[in-house]
């Protein structure tokens, strides 16, 4: 991968009020809550913060009812100013989830005070050298990083409290500049700085005593011992107590005039003074890197970066990952890469963290020290006791250490060493959010071009590119796991006769793919195995029955459906496998796995789960995903019965506020219902009805245009299956749903061939509430095609029905809908009064749906018998509607009308805009019907500007997908060109 980063150009500043930059523009952090938020962060250094502990800092006690709401609104909006140019389905890569909580993952560098403890961790090191004077400029340097009171417009008790630590650990390093400065025999330049940091912080002795130190050496004898007597009033006032003893001592050898109070400059050392060093071993036990390593450019950076960087802390990279992702690889490499910055030695553990018998930490540090020249007679009992001596070994020198495979932090955390100047590479299946200062690392799958490089590499790069497109089919199908195309491209390589070609088939059998993937002591399946007999009881059925559900993700209501737990229960379970690198959360509350992982975890649960539980798994999603589409048809369609005519199958669903909400529920879970629809389809069991019937509850989505496509192909299987099981409702649902379909494609003739054969299973079935909804749309097919006459029987037809079952919007959306068919038969009077008429009913039903409806025809009446203001009011009112509920269609369908209604007020730059506009929406949602009404319309207005050449090509373009469609508007466009040439 390449490319800039997300954390690039980015810094942060807490040492003073709380700002963050991107390329040296200021970001605006929001809120001072916000900002609290931002702070917390920061301040736990990569370390992850769960909702409670940010809710307990930010608000205490007074924490409001909605806290948690809040919490996650603020995060949203700082991870939109941290990536503002991040895909809504792209993981954050600066503000991550962990756990279930939150973690900001930056470069030390990037803020201010990881560059403040840098600076002084080198003092402290120059220092130690005995280079006070490049200490007390390193120091100077680190203090001008601070630009006020820390923390300033961040608020809480975590704020408060980090505010004063912080104020407190300037002024420790003020006075150790003090210090230093003094024993330079900058005496005489300190005196003003002190005197200023005195009445600043009048209790704080160090300082006093400084001071008095500073003023005895500048022959001030007299106010050095004033300087005691004030702090002496001063503390027995405000405290209670006297000075200290050694405040006490300094002014008792000030009195005695002690020789040793004169100061003797410090020297750095000679160049040629011998430096006495304890020989010990440098040990090398890194594993050989691979020859064929390849891809991970951004991580190797990234690591190279945390590995190198200074500061008084250990760097800790702790790196996970699903098992054969290419943990130990790439952690090896990138250790073989930085050798010469740890010239003392590597040391390698493998934990077998998710073996038979992990690796005690005891027995790790054992091997250590060891490798470090201890006997092993001499080597302490305890873990404490080796963990102290191991660090005390690798005090002054600098190492790396490599712990391979742990299992958790526990296992880890005896064995990081504890001094600056050394670093530790851990690998993990699970995530070590609770290993403290650890930067994680969450390795992902290759790349794909990553993946056939290594496949290639392997393989043999000439048999590759001579089947380029075969072998980027071959690591698809392993999922861009790197162990699964090493694998496959090593049995490749001891085959020549096979090609790449021949291993395609092999692998696309889903049920064969996993028993592919092994070639001696690899496997697969294996490296799964392991991780999965880690599971609890309880993480096992859930890792097992979430894999049965054909999505490619699913929401966390939707698995607690699966698991039939408590909503926190199942969320519980869900994080768990995600630490564990068993399940990925790809967004906030949605869960998926990788391809291999699920086939194992569909294998493990044929063989441990019977069929019945598998099916009732699957049965309890269906009632979850009809149930919720229920409550959205019934908002998107208010006022309509159909939703009452759909059953529920023990499961209550969601439940939503608003049109616009369930509409957005039904687009973001399309292609997990399209899956689901598709299982009941192939089971053929009793689940056909709930399935035809969560067919019908979707049929919102088809307003979208998006998904035209899934349905024809989902209802078409679904319509056979009820054929073959003599199932006449749930053939007759679909048959409804598929007619629908057919007329949004313009297909005229196929979806009254769908809505007649649905007619007649209505009547067959006895069921009024399609068979009112069959009528209507036969009615609006007839109008379509221009036969006004028997599309206002079919409405009748409609009416009636709908007045036996008491819908009332049914006979509202009839009055609306039949306008045009009134105006088509010379009748615009009537058309006026129906559109009036529906609109009224809607009006008081208070359905915002029917209501744009309603307006969208009468709008349409409006315009042709020239109100055209009116119309446009309509219109515009309506096309609100439609936009804030994602109702593509309906858009389209609007803004062509405005386009009309401003041609013919001679607004033809607005008329075009609005054309141009509803090209654009039909194009995208691949509306052919929608385009060329469009282009019409388009082509009109660009006549009105006189743009003859672009008005000739858009109606010329109409007239060819007309007559493509066999739709009676090609007689009108072609009118319209003769019109033209006339002219």
């Amino acid at each position: 991968m390449s490319g800039r980063g997300a954390e690039d150009g980015l810094r942060f500043a807490v040492l003073g009020p709380v700002r963050a930059w991107r390329d040296e523009v200021e970001l605006d952090l929001g809120t001072p809550l916000q900002r609290s938020i931002l702070a917390m962060l920061l301040l736990r250094e990569g370390r992850a913060v769960t909702p409670s502990e940010m809710i307990d800092a930010i608000w205490g006690e007074d924490a409001p009812p909605r806290a948690l709401g809040a919490l996650r609104t603020y995060v949203s909006r700082l991870r939109t100013v941290l990536e503002p140019d991040r895909s809504p389905r792209t993981p954050p890569e600066l503000l991550t989830s962990v756990g279930r909580g939150y973690a900001l993952r930056l470069a030390p560098d990037m803020l201010d005070l990881a560059l403040f403890d840098r600076a002084v961790a080198a003092a402290e090191a120059s220092h130690r050298a005995s280079d006070t004077a490049e200490a007390a400029e390193t120091l100077r340097s680190a203090l001008a990083l601070w630009t006020g009171e820390p923390l300033a417009g961040a608020v809480g008790p975590y704020a408060d409290h980090q505010r004063d630590r912080l104020i407190e650990r300037r002024l420790g390093v003020v006075e150790t500049l003090m210090e230093h400065d003094l024993a330079l025999g900058r005496h005489a330049g300190v005196v003003s700085e002190l005197i200023a940091l005195v009445a600043d912080h009048p209790l704080r002795e160090q300082l006093r005593a400084q001071l008095m130190l500073a003023y005895y050496r500048n022959g001030r004898a007299a106010e050095a011992l004033a300087v005691f007597t004030d702090t002496r009033h001063a503390l027995i006032e405000e405290l209670g107590i006297e000075p200290s003893a050694e405040l006490a001592d300094l002014h008792r050898r000030i009195l005695a005039a002690d020789p040793t109070l004169t100061v003797t400059p410090v020297r750095p050392p000679a160049p040629d003074e011998p430096e006495t060093l304890v020989e010990m071993p440098k040990p090398a036990q890194l594993p050989a890197a691979v020859t064929d390593f390849t891809g991970r450019k951004q991580l190797v950076n990234r690591m190279l970066t945390l590995l190198s960087s200074g500061g008084d802390g250990v760097p800790v990279v702790a790196m996970s990952g699903i098992g054969g992702v290419g943990k130990t690889t790439l952690a090896v490499h990138v250790a073989h890469l930085v050798h010469d910055l740890f010239p003392d030695g590597q040391l390698y553990a493998d934990l077998r963290g998710y073996g038979q018998e992990p690796t005690p930490p005891e027995t790790a540090l054992v091997a250590f020290l060891r490798a470090l020249g201890i006997p092993v007679d001499v080597i302490p009992d305890s873990l404490a006791d080796r963990s102290a001596l191991f660090r005390s070994l690798l005090g002054d020198r600098r190492m790396l250490v490599l712990l391979d495979n742990a299992r958790d932090a526990d296992q880890v955390e005896h064995l990081l060493p504890g001094s600056a100047g050394c670093a530790a590479i851990i690998t993990s299946r699970g995530k070590l959010g609770d290993l403290p200062s650890a930067r994680l690392i969450d390795l992902d799958v290759m790349e794909p071009d990553e993946a056939l490089s290594l496949f290639g590499a392997v393989a043999g790069l000439e048999r590759v590119s001579a089947e380029r497109a075969a072998a980027m089919d071959v690591v698809a199908a392993c999922g861009f796991l790197p162990l699964a195309v090493r694998i496959v491209a090593a049995r490749l390589a001891a085959r020549p006769s096979w090609t790449v070609a021949s291993l395609v088939p092999r692998l696309a059998d889903e049920r064969r793919r996993l028993d592919e993937m092994k070639i001696g002591n690899l496997a697969v399946s294996a490296t799964f195995a392991l991780g999965y007999g880690q599971l609890d009881d309880r993480q096992k059925r859930a890792f097992r029955l979430l894999s049965l559900p054909n999505g490619s993700d699913i929401s966390v209501f939707a698995a607690d459906a699966v698991l039939d737990l408590s909503l926190v229960e199942t969320e519980d379970l869900l994080e768990s496998l995600v630490d564990a690198s068993l399940l990925e959360a790809p967004a906030p509350g949605r869960y998926r796995f990788h391809d291999l992982l699920k086939l194992f975890a569909r294998r493990q649960s044929e063989g441990e789960d019977d069929g019945g539980e598998r099916a009732e798994a699957l049965r309890r999603l269906l009632g979850f995903y009809l149930a919720t589409a229920r409550s959205a048809h019934r908002l998107a369609y208010e006022g309509s019965a159909v939703a009452d005519n759909l059953q529920v199958i023990g499961h209550r669903g969601h439940t939503f506020s608003s049109a616009d909400e369930s509409v957005a529920w039904l687009a973001a879970e399309s292609e997990a219902l399209f899956a689901i629809l598709g299982q009941a389809a192939e089971a053929a069991t009793g689940e056909l009805l709930p399935a035809a019937d969560l067919l019908v509850a979707m049929e919102p989505l088809l307003e979208t245009g998006a998904t035209g496509r899934e349905f024809d192909q989902r209802t078409r299987v679904l319509i056979e299956a009820a054929r073959q099981a003599g199932d006449l409702r749930s053939e007759l649902r679909c048959r409804y749903v598929l007619g629908r379909v057919l007329f949004g494609a313009n297909r005229m003739a196929e979806a009254e061939e769908q809505f007649l054969g649905a007619r007649a299973l209505a009547e067959q079935c006895g069921d009024a509430i399609v068979l009112g909804e069959t009528f209507n749309a036969l009615a609006v097919v007839s109008g379509r095609q221009r036969r006004h006459h028997e599309a206002l029987e079919w409405f009748g037809r409609a009416g009636k029905i709908y007045r036996e079952v008491g819908n009332v919007a049914g006979e509202a959306l009839v009055l609306s809908y039949s306008a045009r068919d009134h105006f088509g038969l010379g009748r615009p009077e009537d058309a006026i009064a129906v559109s009036e008429q529906g609109l009224a009913i809607f009006s008081e039903l208070g359905s915002a749906p029917g209501v744009a409806r309603a307006r969208y025809h009468l709008g349409i009446v409006l315009s042709a018998v020239g109100r055209l203001n009116e119309a446009v009011v309509h219109h515009a009112e309506c096309l609100d509607f439609f936009r804030a509920s994602n109702q593509r269609v309906w858009e389209q369908r609007v803004c062509v009308r405005l386009a009309t209604t401003f041609t013919a007020a001679g607004r033809y730059q607005d008329a075009a805009r609005h054309a141009e506009q509803a090209l654009i929406v039909s194009r995208e949602i691949t509306h052919p019907y929608g385009e060329a009404l469009s282009l019409t319309a388009l082509g009109k207005a660009l006549r009105g500007l006189g743009s003859i050449t672009r008005s000739t090509d858009a109606l010329e373009k109409a007239l060819d997908i007309f007559t493509r469609l066999g739709s009676p508007e090609a007689d009108d466009v072609r009118a319209l060109l003769t019109q033209k040439v006339e002219t």
